[in-house]
């Protein structure tokens, strides 16, 4: 019997879920979902295992306009995305009246590559608008097929799935048949604590910090991870912690009942706020947070 395998990445602008998406397909809670943009900052790949085939879903930040070194490194992921697809999908949100593409029209009518163009959040229009923007992008994407879904809901998602599955590309596995992701445990538990700060903080805080989890000790019954967050100006810093530390300790409590979810044991989480005014722009910095090889 011979075997499939291949990069399913997942392309669109902020917001028009992606991260839902990726961890539907993947039956694993792997990205972090919020209502804000430029929540997702890595590509994060989540691996599909059966018997014949592996299908390697990527997901990526949201497209946009960078501002400074950190969201340069960003639109690499995106870049990354387009040039090494054995499939593309195109993620557009059907909530948007205007339906705007952000320019993936144009790249993606260059590309060789399969297209796979999903209409996200259909559960938020009629059937008129359904029916219109359906027509509209099978007309605009001659080379892919439109699939109406409902990522939230898993509507239209097995039908996806099983398209993708037989659009893959023969070749042996790209990874361990066990493998559930090229990332660390300790990426996504300070992914969990960044979640946690995007749902809690507004304005600013939430896109000036990062997480690095400076400890992360197994023992038998508990799991001690100590972890650092960096924000980017000291008025931040007290914002962060809150009155009397309350801000902060409240952050602490939902991430470690997540984490504990995630890794199945108790943990024992610390955490500390530190400023580096930089590290957005700081080319050391961004390499040791992942964002730069």
């Amino acid at each position: 019997m011979s075997h499939k395998a291949g990069f399913i990445n997942i392309v669109g602008r902020a917001n028009a879920g992606k991260s839902t998406l990726m961890n539907r397909l993947v039956g694993e809670r792997l990205s972090i979902i919020t209502a804000k943009a430029q929540t997702t900052r890595h590509r994060i790949l989540g691996i599909v295992n059966t018997e014949d085939t592996q299908m390697i879903f990527s997901d990526t930040p949201g497209i946009l306009d960078p501002k400074y070194g950190l969201q340069v490194s960003m639109m690499h992921f995106v870049k990354q995305a387009f040039s090494d697809a054995d499939i593309l999908v195109l993620l557009v949100d059907a909530s948007d009246k205007q339906l705007e593409l952000y320019g993936f029209d144009q790249i993606i009518q260059k590309t060789e590559t399969p297209v796979l163009v999903v209409l996200n959040k259909i559960d938020l229009i009629d059937q008129e608008d359904l029916t219109r923007q359906s027509e509209f992008l099978n007309a605009l994407f001659a080379k892919g097929s439109v699939f109406p879904i409902s990522a939230l809901h898993n509507f239209g998602v097995e039908d996806l799935l099983s398209t993708i599955r037989e659009m893959l590309p023969e070749s042996p596995p790209y990874y361990e048949k066990d493998a559930l992701t090229d990332k660390p445990v300790r990426f996504f538990v300070s992914e969990i604590i960044r979640e946690r700060i995007l749902e809690n903080y507004q304005k600013e805080i939430p896109y000036s910090v990062q997480v690095e989890i400076e400890s992360f000790v197994e023992e038998p019954t508990i799991t001690r991870i100590s972890a650092i967050i960096y924000v980017a100006r000291k008025s931040q810093k007290g914002i962060l912690i809150g009155h009397k530390g309350e801000k902060l300790k409240k952050v602490g409590t939902e991430s470690r009942k997540l984490i504990e979810s995630f890794i199945d044991q108790k943990v024992f989480l610390e955490m500390h706020v530190k400023v580096d005014e930089d590290w957005r722009n700081n080319e050391r910095r961004l390499k040791a947070f992942g964002y730069k090889q």
